[in-house]
This record gives C-alpha cells, structure tokens and sequence, in this order.
C-alpha cells in the first residue's frame, strides 16, 4: 500500500479516503483547530461549560495537584495511578466519539489529530506529532508524540519535585482510550520522557499491546479484567490483564473470560472481589446479554469454593413439572418414570456454587422449596423419606426487576430478601460503551480461532458503527454479530458494515456533511456517509453544495434558523437570504 506523503495530499485528492497513512517527525501537517473549538461553549449565567454535548468544568491546576497528592498519599502511588490513569483513559473514549462526529468524511489522519487537539483546547497539554502510522482496517498503530508544557507533569512537579519515574499518568490513560476507541483494538501507550524526570518536555509512544513486550506492566494500571482467573497456561506467563488485553488467548475456548476498563465495569469487579471470599448468596441484576453468568463463573474462581463444583441451572429451560426433580433429586419410583435414583443440583453443586439462572421464571411451588433448601441449607428428593444436608452457595441473576415482581404478586417476598443478601447490578454495554474497543478484539480473536480465519480488524466505518449503536443484546448481541461478521468476511480481509449489521439492526442516517473532496455525504450515528447527487439535490456545483449544507443545518436545527446559522457560523439574516435565493425557505420558527 502507498504510503501517505507527511504533508498530506491536495483536498481533491484520493488519498484522502484511503485507510492508511504516515507521517514522519518533518513536516506533519496539523489540521485547523476551528472545528472543534467551536464546539466549545460558555454558559456563564447557568453555571455551565459545553465542549460538544459534554458538560465540562475549569478547575486550578494548583487544585489538581492537591488531588493528585492526596490520592498517592491516603491510597499509596500505585492505587493512586490507577485511578488517575483510568479517569484519563475513560476520558478519551468520549473525545474519541466527539472527534469521529466532528471529522466525520475527513481522511483517518485528521480525524485522529482531534484527539490530540481536543487535549490542547482542553488546557491539558500541547501535542507536537513526531510520527503517525495507522491502518485501521489491518489494525496496525504506531504513534509519538511531544507533550509540551504538560499541566499534569507542572501540578506532580509542584508536589513532590524531579523524580525518576514518569508522572502524566492521566495523559497516558487519556491516550490509551482514545486511540483504542479509534482503532476498535487495544492500544498501549507509555511515557518515554517526562517533565517529572527532568526532560525540557514529554515524550510519549503508543502501539498496539501486543507489540509491548512487557505490556503487563503498564496494563495493570488500566485493570483491564484483571479480575479474571485463567487456566494456566505453561506456554505463556503474562497474567490475565494481558492476555484478555492483548488478544493473546491462549486460553481453553470454553473459558469465560470478560474485558473491561469503564467504571461500571470495575464497580462489578470491585464488588465481585468483595463478595467472593465470603459465602453470602449474591444475585446478579442486569439486562439479558450484560454477562451475568460470565460474573458468576468467575466469583466462584475467586471464591474459597474455586477447588468445588460449579453447577449452572437455567431455571427458564426447565418445565415446571419436572424443576423439583432437577433442582433436589429423584428416588426410584418417586413419579412415573423414576426408574433409578438421581442426584439433583443442589446434591452435585455441594461443597461449591450453584448458579440459578433466570430464577424469575420459579413458579410459586417451585420458590418455596428453594426457600427451604436456602434457609436450612437440606434438601429432599423426591420420593424420598429422608433429608440430605448440603453445603451450597447458592449465586442467581434475574433481568426482571424483582421488587416489582413481589408487588405484582408475582415472586414470593421472603425469597427475595433471601436473596438479596448481596445484590450486584450489572450495566447494559450501551452504558459502558469504553469496553467496546476491548471486547471488540477479544471476540475477534476468539471467533477467528473458532472458524479458522484470519481477519485483520475493523474498517473506520465499522468501528464507528460499533461505538454508536445500542446494543438492545448488550455484549451477547456483540459477540453474535462479530461471530457472523467473521464467517461472512474474506480470510484476510477486515470487518466491515456489510458483515456486521445484516441481521436487521436499524441505522439511523439523518444528517449531511460536507466532505473534504467536495461532495455531499449522509452521515448518522454510524458516521458513514451516502453521497447525494446533483440530480437528486436538484442544483449543480457550488450551488449544489451550499443548498446541501444549508438543509442540513436547517434539518440539524428541527426548523430553528437562528440555531441553523449558529450552525454554519453565519448570522441569521445571511441564512434567511441564501434560503430564499435558493427557494429552499423552510416554515422559519
């Protein structure tokens, strides 16, 4: 492939849209600032600062320096790393959204340099490109980058002087997750030199993590699922952050591993580590498709239970009739049909965890016995004359909202509260959309092993699709679609929209863009873009562009011509003119 000339081609070129690009430290070409900076909003009189759709706040930079040195001193400089490099990492996941909306139809060069533009507006840092090479589609990533007059490194400085380790650790985190939002893959980045060590200015280099020999050291920070146990694997010593992280999935195909870094990601893992030593009965609340069985399989990894047995019920998939058998156990000739004795659930989970899935879907018989069995922790089978004493902890998950289910008269009272000992709520994916870049490359590397294809990565288009859309299945709609994308795509080749949304999935393309090449584009929460003709928009030209943008801001603004001119910067009288030249005047409001 061609490699990009530092300078960039000419707008009409068609260099513009093609995927990969390079640039070295002579001459990078930095797009203009304006886009994004008009994003930028004061709202004095409400108490309010708008970058895009995002509320922000001013805050001193002595301030930020406090914060840093309280939170190293009350939780130790490891802890305090974490934190700080996580709020950085899920900060730029958001700008990365941001970036994609405002460059939409821009080459994959510009669009990427908003992230580090958006940290200049912000007041964080300036960024000075050396080097820039990305494919997305192939997934490859290299960047570095000057950081000039850091406000982190001048607020650690102030606290604690020159030392000999890197100290921008929310600049890291913040580079992290926006490149990994960009790329749909797991992106690494370290500080090479720093402020704090004494350098005239940072310097910083990111690649993918699988590129990093020692990437476990860094990614620990991050506490990307590091919760989770793996087999042990005696070809690879990297723990799981990596792995899970890197795409280095040696792990058995039936192993349930989770990815994450968003915050209600780790307030799962937080609360899953705190429950797990105990034995206290946890139940699991959350959409279908959160992942609530995968949390459950790895609190009794994390439990004293781990060496016992795991046995998972889904209580929806067994009739009614036969649930008491399942659940406790038959004896020869309990029903018709009993011809031998058999143990049930709670007998083959004893001494380790029984997972009750579904438990919503009980009848009001079949509740009362596992009541039973919950509080005198004794079982009888059916048929039999005898009980049978049983050690279980018993873990369930639901996605109906049992307090609602026990005003309906629907679930029995006491056993909810007899399972509400530890309530644990699991988010919907559409709420931790930072997981997304992560989950994506682990279900991608899984599912190429499972079919035998190589599949390099995901198309700009596809990734920005993955990010916008809502995810009614949450992570196991996820999974699907990246299993059914990888056997439709060719070996080699990359994921694109074509292999990803073919199962009915709804795309909403509602507004227009002007491209760099001219040409007018739809662009939707998907950020691809459908160009319009001449023909279609019924004038030709210059003209054609102009009406184009004119009722697309007009449309943007649902008729509102004074938010329309905000829109393209012009005053509303200008607008209101060009409307009427055009004969395009809409109902003014």
């Amino acid at each position: 492939m061609a490699k990009r000339h530092p300078q960039g081609p000419e707008p009409d070129s068609p260099a513009h849209t093609h995927q990969e690009l390079h640039a070295t430290s002579k001459g990078i070409r930095v797009p203009a600032f304006h886009d994004l900076a008009k994003r930028l909003r004061f709202a004095p009189d409400q108490g309010r600062i708008w970058l895009d759709d995002q509320r922000m706040m001013l805050m001193h930079v002595s301030s930020l320096g406090s914060l840093r040195q309280e939170l190293i001193e009350s939780l130790d400089k490891e802890t305090a790393r974490g934190l700080i490099t996580r709020i950085g990492y899920q900060a730029g996941t958001r700008d990365a959204a941001m970036a994609r909306k405002v460059r939409a139809g821009l080459n994959t060069y510009d669009d990427f340099l908003a992230g580090p533009q958006l940290v200049s507006l912000e007041g964080m840092v300036h960024c000075e490109p050396v080097a820039l090479d990305i494919d997305v589609q192939r997934g490859r990533y290299f960047g570095e980058f000057y950081l000039v007059d850091s406000s982190e490194a001048e607020a650690h400085i102030a606290s604690y002087g020159i030392g000999n380790e890197p100290v921008c650790w929310m600049l890291i985190g913040y580079a992290c997750g926006y490149t990994s939002a960009f790329m749909g893959r797991p992106i690494l980045w370290r500080e090479t030199e720093c402020r704090g060590m004494g350098h005239a200015k940072c310097r910083v280099v990111g690649k993918p993590v699988e590129e990093w020999e020692d990437a476990q050291d860094d990614l620990r920070f991050l506490r990307i699922g590091d919760f989770v146990k793996w087999a042990p694997q005696a070809e690879e010593q990297l723990p799981a952050t990596s792995r899970i992280a890197a795409g280095l999935t040696s792990a058995p195909e039936n192993s349930f591993g989770v990815v994450g870094i968003s915050a209600g990601f780790n307030t799962v893992c937080h609360m899953v580590n705190k429950v797990a030593p105990t034995n206290a009965t946890v139940l699991f609340l959350g959409e279908s498709g959160v992942g609530k069985e995968v949390f459950a399989n790895n609190l009794h990894r994390l439990s004293k239970r781990a060496d016992g047995p795991y046995v998972a019920v889904n209580c929806a998939s067994i009739p009614e009739h036969l649930m008491e058998s399942e659940l406790f156990g038959v004896e020869r000739g309990g029903f018709t049909g009993a011809t031998t004795s058999r143990a049930g659930r709670f007998e083959r989970a004893d001494h380790g965890t029984l997972f009750l899935d579904e438990i919503a879907t009980l009848s009001f018989t079949a509740q009362g016995k596992l009541l039973r069995a919950l509080q005198q922790g004794e079982i009888e089978r059916v048929g039999d004359t005898r009980t049978r004493q049983v050690d279980v902890r018993v873990v369930a998950a639901t996605n109906v909202n049992l307090r609602e289910a026990v005003k309906a008269g629907q679930f029995r009272e006491d056993l909810f509260f007899r399972l509400n000992v530890f309530p644990i709520e699991v988010p919907p994916l559409r709420e931790r959309r930072d997981d997304i870049p992560l989950m994506m490359n682990w279900f991608l590397q899984r599912m190429g092993r499972r079919h035998d294809k190589h599949i390099t990565g995901f198309r700009e288009s596809a990734v920005d699709a993955m990010f916008a859309y809502d995810w009614p299945g949450n992570v196991r709609e996820l999974e699907n679609m990246i299993e059914r994308a990888v056997i439709l795509a060719e070996d080699g080749g990359a994921l694109d929209l074509c292999h990803l949304f073919t199962g009915g999935e709804e795309v909403d393309t509602t507004a227009f863009m002007l491209k760099r090449s001219g040409s007018i584009g739809r662009v939707g929460k998907l950020g691809g873009t459908e160009s319009l003709s001449a023909a279609a928009l019924g004038h030709s030209g210059l003209a054609e562009t102009e009406v184009a943008m004119l009722r697309a801001a007009v449309a943007e603004a649902n008729g509102n011509l004074s938010q329309a001119a905000r829109v393209l910067g012009i005053s509303r009288a200008k607008l209101v003119y060009r409307l009427r030249k055009y004969d395009v005047m809409p109902e003014a409001r």
